[in-house]
């Protein structure tokens, strides 16, 4: 891993939420990993599996990474090995995001999300507006 060393003179994170993280220096491996069902509905109906992650195959089906074939050669010349940033200014941060500050040898960042629309069918929506 490369040794370098970051420096930041001034965060500003405002919110951060579902499995966010800050992380302020080195690490070996990040894991960011975010799993979301969003129900839209026009009427309150509770059909009683929609918080089931398994019953979708989005959640369940391999994510179909392709190899990488090309050869890469490379000399590294860190001819100063420092980082710097004067301000980072984030105003939210969700769902299994990270901003990290320091050098990390493994990133892995997965989010799945299935969204659910519930729509009256149309007929039944024209006899609810009185036509």
């Amino acid at each position: 891993m490369f040794q370098r060393t970051s420096c930041v003179d001034d965060i500003r994170v405002k919110i951060v939420s579902f499995a966010s993280t800050v992380q302020l220096g080195d690490s070996c491996i990040i894991n960011g990993l975010s799993r979301a069902i969003a129900v839209q509905r026009e009427v309150e109906i509770e059909y009683g599996n929609e918080g089931n992650f398994s019953v979708y195959p989005v959640f369940t089906e391999p994510i179909p990474f392709q190899p990488i074939t090309e050869s890469l050669a490379y000399t590294p010349r860190n001819l100063n090995p420092i980082i710097k940033v004067n301000n980072i200014g984030i105003i939210g941060m969700s769902s299994a995001s990270i901003l990290h500050v320091g050098n990390s040898q493994h990133v892995s960042m997965e989010t799945r999300i299935k969204h659910i629309r519930q729509l009256l069918p149309h007929e039944e929506e024209e006899q609810g507006q009185g036509k």
